[in-house]
């Protein structure tokens, strides 16, 4: 088994390589669903710059997603969904396929038998209200003074994560400008009864919490007719300029295509022409999010992955036996010593006192430096013998320190801010599509809580409160919830090595719990994978496809746990060796990635590169040498 772990590992370690930027970034493609493709045409179409060569494009990627049964799905495997099938379908309208072609007429049944229009999220209503496919009225109310509450207030815009608060307040200016241009052609065939479109939700009991915030609705939509004009106007005033704030050097905003996309519309709804450098630069990101490929299809990716990639390819190539003075490595480390934010964001606002340090998943995105990232790229530099120690020194130092700086009450950490765990968001009507809050996750918690035992500082008030918070979230069967990967498999692979790198012994009852659950949902094949079903459905817990990310994550446990010697990590050894490409590459259609558990997915297609590799190196070499003496050194000190 060790020749052809080593095989593998060598064949991944020079396909890794070859990989690399030339700035020293690695960057794999992000891929999600058809819905940032056609709503990347309807914003085009919306601003009259829609040309036959992006659609023709575009239109080839989503023809190519279709299902055989018509529908769209929004991950690989997954069952049709009617939001994004519905978007889909707009979108290759908008592209000139005929209603009457049989892909077309497919798709426009399938949408009729689930409810129509009427049953789809708030999200896609709203992108059909801007064509006059849907009525404003019958969309919830969104009001610009929103932007007024101060942070101690419920449902300030601070109350909701930093991706949904920079999705929610340029939809505040549209919502209150609702905007309608001539729409190109009729919908009549996806409604169940066009003459009469309307909602299809009735009013829940006034006892439930849905009841009270569909009534809250009711009064703000009443309250549009009466809001004080000038109250109103600097409301979207205000709304405007924490947009322009916050746009990015590069032009983006937040580093992800949504806010991008609204925040656009949202601008040029005020009179901000599309030669304005705002707007032009803001225009201009979203075409960077491109990938082209071989075929001429054109997909969009919801944002890029460049500090996440790098710090993992960083660590997989470490751990793999590459020395730690090779030249990509101090590459990949002056470029991401180069991305630490050293400024304030919007995290500043429940942590004012905090001294900046960390980074962020994108190449561009300083006001949303996230916990995650910080942890791995921590563990990440500490792997390289960089010609300037002193330099990384100082930035490992203020990163970990941000990293502590960010701990919620409860001992844990969520991905961009501190106690993000308001009740309240994830309830009002808007808020239909996904996770709109950041309440502490065990992978996250469980990254920082590594770093900070490789710092020496496994026990740091901080590093113990998180421990105690990690334990107390075990599930039954031993297995932790994966936030941001899929799922209890994720959860479980980032738990156990932090645990045991915080001193857990791996008799500790935690680790064998972890041990025994792991095992038992092996594939016959050797590997491990886990569907996304899971994340709905208790029956999907540690069950799937053997994918390789999976499979690596499971075996970085289990080798923490000091399961080297075991059959299980014999077999997972000898399936990622079996299934590797000649290149050295793994197939990986799979989605493993979570943006929001269940509704919106991700694949990371660097993930069946760097984590393959990371347990390869781990199998074949043990703990990272350099990490645990550091480790050792600092708790003699």
């Amino acid at each position: 088994m060790t020749v052809a772990a080593e095989r593998a590992t060598a064949r991944s370690v020079e396909h890794l390589l070859g990989r690399q930027d030339a700035q020293g970034w690695w960057k794999g493609d992000l891929a999600t669903n058809v819905t940032m493709d056609a709503e990347d045409l309807l914003l085009r179409q919306f601003l009259g710059i829609l040309d036959a060569d992006t659609t023709g494009a575009a239109a080839l990627f989503i023809r190519g997603e279709q299902r055989p049964d018509g529908t769209w799905a929004t991950f690989h495997g997954g069952p049709g969904e009617l939001s994004a099938t519905i978007e889909a379908y707009v979108a290759l309208r908008l592209a000139g396929d005929d209603p009457g072609e049989p892909h077309m007429a497919r798709a426009a049944r399938w949408v009729r038998e689930q409810g129509g229009i009427a049953r789809s999220r708030v999200f896609t209503r709203l992108w059909l209200a801007l064509f006059g496919w849907w009525k404003w009225d019958d969309l919830p109310e969104l009001p610009p003074e929103l932007i007024f509450l101060p942070s101690w207030v419920p449902l300030n815009i601070y109350d909701f994560g930093c991706w949904a608060r920079q999705t929610i307040v340029p939809l505040t200016i549209v919502s209150a400008k609702r905007p309608v241009r001539p729409a190109p052609f009729p919908l009549d065939e996806l409604h169940t009864d066009p003459a009469n479109p309307g909602p299809a939700t009735a009013l829940a009991p006034l006892v439930s919490w849905e009841g009270v915030f569909q009534r809250i609705d009711k009064a703000l939509h009443a309250y549009r007719g009466i809001a004080p004009r000038r109250l109103r106007r600097l409301a979207v005033q205000t709304a405007a300029r924490w947009i322009i704030e916050r746009q990015e050097n590069d032009g983006c905003f937040g580093g992800i295509q949504p806010p991008a996309v609204y925040s656009v519309i949202a601008l040029h709804l005020l009179g901000y022409d599309l030669d304005h450098p705002v707007m032009r630069a803001g225009l201009d990101s979203l075409d960077r999010f491109t990938v082209w490929r071989e075929d001429g299809a054109r997909m969009v990716e919801a944002c890029q992955s460049p500090v996440w990639d790098t710090c993992l390819a960083t660590i997989a190539l470490a751990d793999a036996g590459l020395s730690p003075d090779h030249p990509a490595l101090v590459k990949a480390a002056d470029w991401m010593l180069g991305e630490q934010i050293v400024r304030p964001g919007d995290w500043a606002v429940r942590r004012p006192g905090l001294v900046p340090g960390g980074w962020a998943f994108e190449f561009h995105n300083d006001n949303y430096p996230d916990i995650d990232d910080t942890a791995e790229v921590v563990l990440a530099l500490r792997r390289v013998a960089h010609p300037d120690p002193e330099r990384v020194e100082a930035a490992v130092r203020r990163g970990a320190r941000w990293s502590v700086g960010m701990q919620s009450r409860n001992g844990a950490w969520g991905a961009f801010d501190a106690d993000n765990t308001s009740p309240f968001p994830n309830r009002l009507p808007f808020c239909d599509f996904g996770e709109v809050v950041d309440p502490p996750s065990a992978d996250v918690t469980a990254h920082v809580v590594e770093m900070l035992a490789y710092e020496g500082k496994a026990h740091h008030p901080a590093a113990r409160r998180g421990v105690a918070w990690l334990l107390s979230q075990q599930e039954p069967s031993g297995a932790w919830f994966g936030r941001w990967g899929v799922n209890y498999i994720y959860g479980t692979g980032a738990v156990v090595p932090a645990l045991t790198a915080a001193g857990l012994p791996v008799s500790h009852p935690a680790v064998r719990r972890a041990v025994a659950w792991l095992t038992s949902v092996q594939n016959k094949d050797g590997g491990w994978g886990e569907d996304l079903r899971s994340y709905r459905d208790p029956a999907w817990i540690g069950r799937g496809d053997s994918t390789a990310s999976q499979t690596a994550w499971a075996l970085l446990a289990l080798l923490a746990a000091g399961e080297r010697e075991s059959e299980a990590v014999a077999q997972g050894v000898a399936w990622l060796a079996a299934t590797q490409r000649e290149d050295g590459s793994w197939d990986e259609p799979y989605f493993t990635g979570t943006g929001f558990p269940w509704d919106f997915s991700i694949n990371y297609h660097l993930y069946r590169q760097v984590f393959p590799l990371t347990a390869l190196g781990r199998y074949l070499h043990g703990e990272p040498r350099a990490l645990a003496a550091r480790a050792a050194g600092r708790k003699a000190g």
